[in-house]
């Protein structure tokens, strides 16, 4: 199983006297411009998740959306998962993944959480990543070790670079 984990895009600052409720924090124009290009960035790797699971809150939602319409995957079958909210838990992840047994599987939340989730699957003691936004993570299960490997973290800029 190839697991792609992708932070939220460029969302309304939270201390902004005008910003809504943090689950309901969206996308500014620049946020959706900058995650467009990195989704077709991830495209260009030739990315084709058959599932697509995201955190309810709207800024990862609205990522999600970008990332499905970039890769071709219809929005309709976009899945939601509380665990993937900023307090979710690593674990609970971690079993919706598995029991899922998707070919390639990207999942969409928030920061610090994903980095967590890296360092659970791993088996990390303490994380080691720092996803930005709008950037993407890669591990691949191996059935036979039963162990998740890390294969690679892509930086946004990255991303757009490569959908120039």
């Amino acid at each position: 199983m190839i697991l792609y984990l992708v932070r939220h895009g460029i969302a309304v600052d939270p201390s902004d006297p005008k910003s809504p409720p943090e689950p309901e924090r969206p996308l500014t124009a620049k946020g959706v411009q900058k995650t467009r290009a990195a989704a077709l960035g991830l495209h260009e790797l030739g990315v084709k998740p058959d599932v697509l699971i995201t955190s309810p809150y709207v800024r990862a939602a609205q990522t999600a959306e970008i990332f499905a319409e970039a890769l071709g995957f219809p929005q309709q079958k976009i899945r939601t998962h509380d665990a993937l909210k900023p307090s979710g838990s690593p674990a609970e992840i971690s079993k919706e993944i598995v029991r899922l047994r998707a070919k390639e599987l990207m999942c969409f939340g928030h920061a610090p959480q994903l980095d967590l989730v890296i360092a659970h699957l791993v088996g990390a003691q303490s994380v080691f990543t720092a996803l930005k936004k709008a950037g993407t993570a890669c591990l691949e299960h191996s059935a036979a070790r039963g162990k998740w490997d890390l294969l690679w973290i892509v930086t946004p800029k990255m991303l757009r670079q490569l959908a120039e």
